[in-house]
């Protein structure tokens, strides 16, 4: 049935249901509670009442006359009418009456046990007489030398009682239903409230949307984090705890506890511009938004992209094309120097066609020496190769240490090594100016470790900020036209391969005039933080 009825009529009936439940509990509860103060009024003023007619001087006088009811039932009489109690009965120890509220039953035996006043003690509680049932106290009557010479009865019937309890009902029953309007009146407010705070939606409709939004979070290709206005995350998908490597525990927990202090800085900034972060050694685009929900910030939103591959692409994409026009260049050179052979040849100068072909030199080969014979890795071989070629067509030497000398084996050290080399030598590239040398050293040691030394003869690092150059965003060149968070991040990423490495890097000042860095990377691959050493020697950004 309750599947038929809206959720706010069923928040509505259930706390009126509630409501009333505990109105009534609480009705009982008081109208006992009030049934049972008007029966503990009564007892007080029937034991007054007994207990003074026992003690007065001419009642106690009276049993010493030859009819003591001659004297004690006006006495009786009159005390019961002016205490309002339904009777007054004053016996002998035989339990004969001396007064009644009907003067007939006078000189009869008490219908109930007069014992327990006889014996001493005082008698409360509710027996069947003459007169009905009735709430009653009985007390002895001591005469001279503190001897029990009678009792006192003094009732009062059970249905003025009840009639006492009955004329205060109408009172609790108006409170409580002054109560009963006011939590209906609060039941439906709360029924009301609960359904705009949930939009207005029926459970099941709450169940379809929650299904709908973790299958859709899960699916998709981008990462989202979702915070609240403090900054906790409150919602994690499967994408982003891979990107951000972020477990179950990270829900609940402030943003800058769980996230890269880049990612979280860029959740913490929700300007909606896309930047280029740092995430252990991916390398995301991050873009954060606000949550507003009718009109209220209610927290942010994070959307992370890997940018990883395609980084890496674009990298090698750049080599390519250097690659590509340093041999188209050197094509175009030979072109011009077979046209010079074949005018000289045409002309009949055959003598200065030789001269000229003993003149011509290596100059345009890709690698005029043998300086990576000991390189025998066929990745770590092309990048330095495709970095040699750019150099050369930038006017920059870049040359490799003869002693260089590294063989294949591990294949993440080797992946490792590539991305090394790769943002170092571009880094060293860009800061260097025409004709300006650039020396790499790649040297295995026995124990499986491998020392990287990049040296260049640019301007270095300015002083005070050699520590800072192995942070993401510091960068001593200017941004790319167009690029957002771009520059940074190229020695940023060569620290966390070095972190995950447990090695160290180190930035010097190089005998060349620039920049060294200089990085020893132990074998085998570990995700604990290293020790990382800068010294302050002005080096280049």
């Amino acid at each position: 049935m309750f599947r038929t009825v809206s959720l706010r009529s069923q928040l509505l009936l259930l706390q009126v249901v509630i409501m009333l439940l505990v109105i009534g509990v609480v009705g009982v509860v008081a109208a006992s509670l009030q049934a049972a103060s008007i029966r503990e009024a009564h007892q007080q003023r029937m034991v007054g009442v007994a207990g003074s007619v026992a003690r007065l001087p001419s009642v106690v006088e009276a049993y010493d006359d030859a009819d003591p009811a001659q004297a004690i039932q006006p006495i009786a009489e009159l005390i019961r009418q002016a205490t309002n109690v339904t009777y007054v009965v004053v016996t002998d120890t035989e339990g004969l009456r001396y007064s009644h509220p009907v003067p007939e039953r006078i000189g009869e035996r008490v219908s109930t046990d007069p014992s327990v006043p006889l014996s001493g003690e005082t008698f409360v509680g509710t027996e069947t007489g003459t007169l009905g049932s009735s709430w009653r106290v009985k007390v002895p009557v001591r005469g001279a030398g503190d001897e029990i010479i009678g009792s006192v009865s003094v009732g009062i019937l059970e249905s003025e009682i009840t009639d006492d309890l009955m004329e205060s009902l109408p009172a609790l029953a108006a409170w409580l239903a002054v109560a009963a309007v006011v939590g209906g009146a609060g039941a439906f407010y709360v029924s009301r409230l609960v359904w705009q705070r949930i939009h207005r939606q029926e459970p099941e409709q709450i169940a379809e949307l929650l299904t709908a939004r973790d299958a859709m979070l899960h699916s998709i290709g981008e990462g989202v984090v979702a915070t609240d206005s403090e900054g906790r995350v409150t919602l994690v998908n499967d994408e982003a705890s891979r990107l951000l490597d972020l477990g179950q525990d990270a829900v609940g927990r402030p943003a800058g506890e769980v996230m890269d202090a880049s990612v979280a800085r860029v959740l913490e900034g929700t300007h909606g511009t896309a930047e280029l972060v740092l995430s252990g050694e991916r390398v995301l685009v991050a873009k954060a938004t606000a949550g507003v929900v009718g009109g209220r910030t209610v927290g942010g939103m994070l959307i992370v992209r890997d940018h990883t591959e395609l980084h890496r692409i674009l990298g090698d994409l750049t080599g390519e094309r250097d690659v590509t026009q340093a041999l188209r260049a050197q094509a175009h050179e030979y072109a011009n120097r077979m046209h010079v052979i074949s005018g000289l040849l045409e002309t009949g100068q055959a003598g200065r066609a030789v001269d000229f072909i003993g003149r011509m030199d290596a100059g345009g080969a890709l690698w005029g020496n043998s300086a990576l014979a000991g390189i025998t890795d066929p990745e770590v071989t092309a990048l330095l190769l495709a970095k040699t070629v750019i150099g050369r067509e930038k006017d920059i030497e870049v040359s490799v240490d003869p002693e260089s000398a590294y063989a294949p084996g591990d294949a993440r050290m080797s992946s490792d090594l590539v991305t090394i080399l790769g943002n170092l030598v571009d880094n060293a590239l860009e800061a260097v100016g025409h004709d300006g040398r650039i020396e790499v050293l790649v040297a295995a040691e026995e124990d499986g470790s491998v020392v990287v030394e990049v040296h260049d003869d640019g301007p270095g690092i300015p002083a005070g900020r050699s520590a800072a150059v192995w942070d993401l965003g510091v960068s001593g060149k200017p941004d790319r036209p167009g690029a957002s968070g771009g520059r940074g991040i190229g020695l940023a990423l060569v620290r966390r391969v070095v972190d995950r490495r447990r090695g160290t890097a180190v930035a010097t000042r190089s005998d060349l005039g620039g920049a060294c860095f200089t990085l020893h990377l132990p074998a085998g691959a570990r995700s604990v933080s290293p020790a990382y050493a800068a010294t302050d020697g002005g080096d280049r950004a």
